[in-house]
């Protein structure tokens, strides 16, 4: 099995076991990520998750249902009304054990595949490697708005290395996604890990260049921070343009937050 299937599970496991302590009245409280609420933010995870298990069973059948999402977004449903739509009102006791059995089934079928099997997905297919690296970005990503909302501090590990990989791979994308040309130097990348190791990409020699913690560099890729609030270090023009817009995920391009915009709640 891959190890990337062993995070994905483990990053399911430290969210739920965080989901266990919240009191019902946490559910509904709006959260600094769109004002989604808790329970919309596992929605939107409990949702994604069913369409990657599509994904893996029948990629001709996923294809048709991720139609089917962007016609109604073309038509001007949100998509947090969709998956609202899609799932239907679930109390949020079902919604997590419904989102933990979905993703420990993902999880499973996962790990039997071929790493570099294609599967579809929203933007381009995906090997099985990356695609299973996307889903622990947006769980950890998103158990991150919860997080935020509760001003709880988190205690992130290594394995968020899949996610920084995912963020340095995705420069290209980044830029191509906004019908931006794509600078032809890449950045140098080296980051500092939870446990202290250092990671590293790209030529030290280049005088582009991007430096300090690899959590930082997480917040910024999925868009949970704006660069500015971190302690990143962001050395030439092409480095601070791909900071500056960064996006590791897939869809429409989006900006990425105000500077505070989520790291000091919201009230409900």
């Amino acid at each position: 099995m891959l190890q990337e299937v062993r995070d994905l599970r483990a990053e399911g496991d430290e969210l739920e076991a965080f989901l266990q302590t919240l009191e019902a009245e946490v559910w509904q409280r709006a959260t600094p990520f769109k004002r989604w609420t808790v329970w919309d933010v596992l929605a939107h995870l409990h949702f994604t998750d069913r369409e990657a298990l599509l994904a893996l069973r029948s990629p001709e059948a996923f294809r048709e249902s991720a139609q089917r999402m962007v016609a109604a977004m073309r038509a001007g449903t949100e998509l947090i009304a969709y998956t609202r739509e899609q799932l239907g009102p679930l109390d949020p006791k079902v919604l997590r054990q419904r989102w933990c059995e979905t993703l420990r089934t993902l999880c499973d079928e996962l790990g039997t595949r071929d790493a570099k099997a294609r599967l579809p997905w929203y933007g381009p297919d995906m090997g099985v490697r990356m695609f299973t690296t996307a889903r622990q970005m947006e769980v950890w990503a998103h158990g991150q708005d919860i997080y935020d909302l509760l001003g709880h501090e988190r205690t992130d590990t290594d394995r968020i290395r899949n996610i920084a990989v995912i963020g340095v791979k995705t420069f290209g994308w980044t830029f191509a996604n906004r019908g931006l040309e794509v600078p032809r130097e890449v950045p140098y990348v080296r980051l500092t890990a939870p446990s202290g190791a250092l990671w590293e990409w790209g030529d030290a020699g280049t005088q582009q260049r991007v430096e300090g913690s690899a959590v930082d560099f997480c917040h910024v890729v999925t868009q949970g921070r704006n660069v500015a609030e971190t302690g990143l270090r962001v050395v030439g023009e092409t480095a601070k343009r791909w900071m500056a817009i960064a996006q590791c995920f897939a869809g429409a391009a989006a900006d990425p937050p105000q500077p505070g915009e989520r790291t000091g709640g919201v009230t409900p």
